[in-house]
């Protein structure tokens, strides 16, 4: 006859795939006092709702889309967006679909939105271009060659030696 120690033994290999002495629950076993919460988007969402709400921001209706332009030359697009501010607290809140686009996707309809920077980083990225196919290009943008070198007047004294005397 089998030995019944050995049979239990052997169920509770094949069953859990180890020893009986190794289990993770049952006597002897620490009982747990919390139930866990698994957080959903909608739990945080309700608490970014809240956050906004302390901090006082108001809708700006009857915006149309929203552009964040980035570093390294690509475009956050936001097309019909929820808008909200909190000039106080210096606090913009833009939420909606989005999209990144690189720059060159949305050129003639923010050419007015482009600031200083932006520009230079377009006749940069226009000039690269040029250069990577050779010559110049139908439709590229002409370069701009600066003439204000020829109002400054060329150096003729040591201005060194008339500020020590």
């Amino acid at each position: 006859m089998v030995d019944v120690a050995d049979a239990r033994e052997k169920m509770i290999a094949r069953r859990f795939g180890g020893a009986q002495n190794c289990r993770t629950g049952g006597k002897g076993t620490i009982r747990r006092k919390k139930k866990t919460l698994h957080k959903t988007a909608s739990s945080d969402d309700k608490k970014l709702g809240s956050t906004l709400k302390k901090l006082g921001v108001t809708n700006i209706p009857a915006i149309e889309e929203v552009n964040l332009f980035t570093d390294d030359g690509k475009v956050i697009h936001f097309t019909t967006p929820k808008v909200q501010a909190s000039i106080a607290a210096n606090t913009y809140v833009i939420s909606g679909p989005n999209e990144t686009k690189p720059l060159t996707e949305l050129l003639p309809g923010i050419m007015n939105q482009l600031g200083p920077e932006g520009v230079e980083h377009l006749k940069n990225m226009a000039s690269s271009l040029q250069a990577a196919q050779g010559g110049s290009m139908p439709g590229a943008m002409p370069t701009v060659v600066d003439e204000d070198d020829d109002d400054v007047p060329d150096l003729i004294d040591n201005f060194e030696d008339v500020s020590k005397t």
